[in-house]
């Protein structure tokens, strides 16, 4: 008798204890995957202005809501995460990077974990989405199509293969094929001659390769260096202008051709800087927020003797002087309502993935487009260039909760981007950012 009075006695007490007491309520048990990041500025990367004191609510890896504090309903089952005083605004879309099978300046073997290593180094720096313009195998394949989880913390990779070369258009409807057959999710071709150093495709060729790629239901995005050339491409129906105009300023065939098509153009002004930046040792080799990514020894390579006479090369000092022309053709682009889509070209030697993401944004803000615009450009802008704006590009509710946490306002400054403090993608933080 006094064994059941004790364990009913040991009822009331874990019942009163479950209860929080006499007239407090029951303590609400949170839900996995269901956060509230209260408090912060939200930047939705649409255009709209900026939520002050807003609040953004993601459910397993997607937005459930976003905000003013006094128009969103946090849940009271949701984990709520103070981020007042910060800048939330969507992860970067890199409408033209690269990843390859290079670890600093040095090529390695190209595997998942290659590719997956370098979209940790794009995610780490706030590069949350790539397209991969070229030179994509079967492993970063492999990588896309495990990137629709929840459980994803590392940057979404599209690819467009094996660049499409020909030379005849032969060849190159069959390339495309292949390209196609292989799982790419766009194609890429080059239009240049570098300077007159090399062999531009034609038009002939292109046009079947657009032509081509259309039948096989993917864009294309051309390599571009000069101005008819772009007009060309736009004329033959491509898809994506992928680097700027350089040798002169663009004219009214172009901006009417952009307009009516309603083409993108992606300007990729880090390009340009890589060629010859290393003339002398960059100011940001003393930046941690560059070194901190990147070995000690490959500073030490790229300032040295050999990359400064490399960039002094007759070519490179064209491109130092043609960004100039790259720059005042984004503003006049901007200006007449053409879309624009952040690229950077990065990937290659030298060419730092998810740093010089920031400083594209620097560069556009230098050209004369305001912080604001840049962000558009990097966020919804290249979402919907690059036809990913279903899910990505914006903090808007049922898309991927891919998205940055700044300790400064960028729209004050762009070079606050850089004062990232954590990155999520799919509502996951991703490690080391």
């Amino acid at each position: 008798m006094q064994v059941r009075q004790f364990a009913v006695l040991l009822g009331l007490t874990a019942m009163a204890v479950g209860c929080g007491g006499e007239g407090e309520p029951a303590p609400v048990e949170m839900t996995p995957g269901l956060q509230a990041f209260v408090g912060a500025r939200i930047i939705d990367g649409t255009g709209a202005a900026a939520v002050e004191n807003g609040v953004l609510v993601v459910r397993d890896g997607r937005i459930e809501a976003v905000g003013a504090s006094d128009s969103v309903n946090v849940p009271a089952d949701a984990e709520q995460i103070d981020v007042s005083g910060r800048t939330i605004m969507p992860g970067m879309i890199n409408a033209h990077g690269h990843v390859n099978n290079l670890q600093g300046l040095d090529p390695v073997d190209y595997t998942e974990a290659q590719v997956e290593s370098q979209l940790g180094l794009y995610a780490r720096y706030g590069v949350t989405t790539v397209f991969s313009l070229g030179g994509d195998g079967p492993e970063s394949m492999a990588v896309r199509d495990r990137q629709e989880s929840p459980d994803l913390d590392l940057a979404r990779i599209y690819v467009a293969g094996d660049i499409v070369i020909g030379p005849s258009p032969e060849e190159a409807i069959e390339q495309v094929n292949a390209v196609a057959e292989s799982g790419a999710d766009v194609v890429k071709i080059r239009v240049d001659d570098n300077l007159g150093t090399g062999t531009k495709m034609t038009p002939e060729t292109y046009q079947a390769v657009i032509n081509a790629s259309h039948e096989r239901g993917l864009k294309l995005t051309a390599h571009m260096y000069y101005l008819e050339d772009a007009i060309g491409l736009l004329e033959a129906g491509a898809d994506l202008l992928a680097h700027s105009v350089r040798d002169t300023e663009v004219d009214d065939r172009l901006i009417t051709l952009l307009r009516d098509s309603g083409i993108c153009y992606c300007p990729t002004l880090m390009r340009e800087v890589s060629t010859y930046v290393y003339e002398s040792r960059p100011d940001w080799f003393d930046d941690e927020f560059f070194s901190k990514e990147v070995d000690p020894a490959v500073i030490a390579e790229l300032d040295s003797e050999e990359w400064r006479e490399r960039s002094m090369r007759p070519n490179n000092q064209t491109y130092k002087t043609q960004l100039e022309v790259a720059k005042a053709n984004l503003k006049t682009l901007s200006d007449a309502g053409i879309p624009i889509a952040m690229g950077t070209d990065t990937g290659p030697a030298a060419r730092f993935q998810g740093y010089f993401e920031h400083g594209e944004l620097a560069l556009m803000v230098e050209a004369g487009l305001t912080p604001m615009q840049a962000i558009v450009a990097a966020t919804s802008s290249a979402a919907r260039c690059m036809e990913v704006d279903a899910d990505l590009g914006s903090l808007q509710a049922g898309k991927w909760a891919d998205f940055l946490v700044l300790g400064a306002n960028p729209l004050d400054d762009i070079a606050n981007t850089q004062s990232l403090e954590t990155v999520y993608i799919a509502g996951n933080v991703v490690p080391g950012a």
